[in-house]
């Protein structure tokens, strides 16, 4: 039974129970499935395919992770695309678009997940025909951040 402050007394405030500022309890961990979703994810975005068409490999650089993404990239329907003018509306060229989207990989991943990344490293396995530009640098659906 807890006793009352005597009349005219301020009350007592109850202690907090746990530190101002000290952080909760417990762990948070974010699976490797989890990061390679997100990886899946941010690289079709940028590259113009479905997540389901991204390999992302995880290593270790000297206590940071290193990602690895094999995959397609969509580039237009040759048919569409006839003149060189076509190009900078997809992006670029295929070497160009690989270019900005390793950064913009990294950076999506790094800011979604909490991890940190040290590099992004892209092999472009195939192709995608588009009759339209991607669009390039998208939101991950989903995923705003």
């Amino acid at each position: 039974m807890s006793q009352m402050p005597p009349p005219g007394a301020a009350p007592v405030p109850a202690p907090p129970s746990r530190p101002p500022g000290s952080a909760y309890a417990g762990l948070n961990r974010v699976s490797t499935q989890a990061l390679t979703s997100l990886a899946q994810a941010a690289a079709g975005a940028e590259l113009g395919i479905r997540p389901g068409d991204v390999r992302a490999d995880w290593s270790d650089d000297a206590g940071l992770l290193a990602l690895r993404i094999v995959a397609p990239i969509a580039i237009p329907d040759l048919s569409a695309a006839g003149a060189p003018v076509d190009v900078p509306a997809w992006g670029g060229s295929v070497w160009e678009r690989c270019a900005m989207a390793k950064g913009r990989i990294l950076e999506s991943v790094s800011r979604l997940s909490g991890a940190t990344l040290s590099r992004v490293d892209i092999r472009v396995s195939g192709i995608r025909t588009e009759r339209r530009p991607a669009v390039l640098g998208r939101p991950v659906e989903g995923l705003h951040g």
